[in-house]
């Protein structure tokens, strides 16, 4: 039997989305064929540092508490050059040893600093080979603001939206554009998932309060009216070679007792939201959503995955999101889409390694 390959995992990171980004490792490292893979799992603190964790899925699951990637000391030295692929570790005790050479990091890091291309460009730096998403893609799918730009240049209809700056918040002029909308409207940060910082606003008075809650979590903001319609998503994978996108069947969101999908609809309150997968959808309906899905990743020069959120409203199809690394833990929308398309969530670990893989030669 060949040599297994090695990956590098990579996970936690500074956003305020470090627990999801632990709960995806958890998942990975649960499913990943281990007939085919050695892998190394990478934390990343909160406040950046890359420490070596404990192969252990258990550590890693969502219960009385959110998991966290806990500095113990170690620190993980990525390839010094393109001339080499060797990982080592500093240990606690300031000892130095090799980890081997490493076939492809995996990071699985939600959020900015990691996400939005950061790491993205520093593997490209080493020429390491890794998952999902290139430099620009990331970038411009972490950003509300320019997916929504970039879709709508190529003809895919989004919702609309005023944005916000930190530095733009005194000149009057969104305000007036934000009042155009019907209540009641969404403020987002531009640059945050997994819903932090998104506020419901029924009432004018609330606009500013919202804003403060998004703008602290990022320096521009969105603000976008509600819009009627399903929630329905699907996942995509690059085609192996010069071929076409792969999209899944669809999923749909149905929230219960909630205004919305936030935070604690999707992680902490099983009972606030159910993903029912596959959608509901007529043939027709779900062909022209899976062609947009393949418009939209292809729009932003996406490779490897992404999840497309829609609205399914009576006027047709209005993309929301463009998830670069969607969540990934067994129950999350990415992987119940592909499972409910034939493919296991095992099968797509190493199908997604396999084209970070392709992609770097």
């Amino acid at each position: 039997m060949a040599d297994k390959l090695r990956v590098a995992l990579v996970f936690g990171g500074r956003s305020s989305e470090h627990s999801i980004s632990c709960v995806t490792a958890g998942g990975v490292l649960g499913a990943i064929d281990r007939s085919r893979y050695d892998v190394i799992p990478v934390g990343v603190t909160r406040e950046g540092a890359f420490v070596l964790v404990e192969d252990d899925a258990s550590t890693l699951t969502l219960g009385e508490s959110l998991p966290e990637v806990v500095d113990n000391g170690t620190r993980v030295l990525w390839p010094e050059s393109a001339a080499s692929r060797e990982l080592r570790v500093v240990d606690a005790d300031g000892s130095a040893r090799s980890l081997g050479d490493v076939d492809a990091a995996f990071p699985i890091l939600h959020g900015r600093f990691g996400e939005d291309g950061t790491i993205q460009g520093m593997f490209e730096l080493v020429d390491l080979p890794y998952v999902g998403n290139g430099v620009l893609a990331s970038s411009v799918g972490m950003d509300k603001h320019f997916t929504k730009t970039v879709l709508a240049a190529a003809g895919i209809a989004v919702a609309p939206w005023v944005t916000v700056t930190r530095s733009g918040r005194a000149d009057d002029a969104w305000r007036s554009a934000a009042r155009e909308f019907d209540l009641p409207v969404f403020v987002k940060p531009a640059r945050a998932g997994s819903s932090v910082g998104v506020t419901r606003v029924a009432s004018w008075d609330r606009l500013d309060a919202a804003l403060d809650v998004a703008l602290a979590e990022d320096d521009k903001a969105l603000i976008e009216p509600a819009i009627a319609g399903r929630e329905v998503e699907c996942a995509v994978l690059s085609g192996r070679g010069d071929a076409a996108p792969r999209v899944s069947v669809a999923g749909e969101i149905v929230v219960t007792g909630r205004e919305f999908y936030d935070f604690e609809a999707k992680y902490l309150d099983p009972e606030a939201a159910q993903i029912v997968c596959p959608a509901d959808l007529t043939g027709a309906q779900l062909a022209e959503m899976q062609g947009l899905a393949a418009r939209a990743f292809d729009a932003i020069g996406a490779s490897g995955l992404a999840r497309i959120d829609f609205f399914l409203t009576a006027d047709g199809f209005v993309v929301n999101e463009i998830n670069t690394m969607p969540g990934f833990t067994p129950i999350s929308m990415f992987p119940k889409c592909w499972i409910a398309s034939g493919l296991s969530y095992t099968e797509l670990i190493s199908e997604l390694i396999a084209l970070g893989l392709e992609a770097a030669r």
